[in-house]
C-alpha cells in the first residue's frame, strides 16, 4: 500500500448522518491521489490559498499539509453569504514505506497543490537473472 489516508472526524460524521441524517461536512482540503509510471502523485484543492500560507512537512512517513484560507472583509465590508470555510486547515497522510520521502516534489497552480511522490528503488519490480547449473559449473572450473 502506497498511502494511508487519515481524517480524524471521518468517522464522527459518518456516525451523525446516521444518527441525525445530516449531510457529512465538505472537506476543507480535498484531494486525489494516484500513481503514474515511478510516482506516486497527490492533488490536494486549495482555491483561495495565497502559496506562502502553505506549510509541508514530513516526519519519518507522515505527511503533513497545512493552509490558511483568510478572510477576504475588509473592516468597511458587510459579509452578507459566508459558505466558502476559512482559517487553518490541515491534512495529514501516512506514506507507505515503498515511497520515498527524500525527494518530494511539490507545485501549485490554480488552486491545486500538487505532490510528486518517486517510488523507491527498492519498491520497483526488478528482473532477476537465473544461472542454469552448467553456466555455474562451467565458471567454477576457470
Amino acid at each position: 500500500m502506497m498511502l494511508i489516508r487519515t481524517d480524524p472526524f471521518r468517522e464522527f460524521d459518518r456516525l451523525a448522518q446516521q444518527v441525525f441524517g445530516t449531510v457529512a461536512r465538505p472537506a476543507a482540503m480535498p484531494m486525489d491521489a494516484w500513481q503514474e509510471d515511478d510516482e506516486f502523485v497527490v492533488a490536494f484543492d486549495l482555491p483561495g490559498v495565497n502559496v506562502d500560507s502553505i506549510g509541508l512537512d514530513i516526519e519519518r512517513n507522515v505527511l503533513t499539509v497545512r493552509a490558511e484560507r483568510r478572510d477576504p472583509t475588509q473592516p468597511n465590508v458587510e459579509l452578507t453569504v459566508s459558505e466558502r470555510p476559512r482559517g487553518v486547515f490541515s491534512r495529514q497522510l501516512i506514506l507507505g514505506d515503498t515511497l520515498n520521502t527524500e525527494d518530494v516534489k511539490a507545485h501549485y497552480a490554480d488552486g491545486v497543490l500538487t505532490l510528486r511522490i518517486p517510488v523507491a528503488e527498492r519498491a520497483k519490480p526488478r528482473k532477476i537473472e537465473i544461472m542454469r547449473s552448467q553456466d555455474e559449473l562451467h565458471e567454477i572450473g576457470k
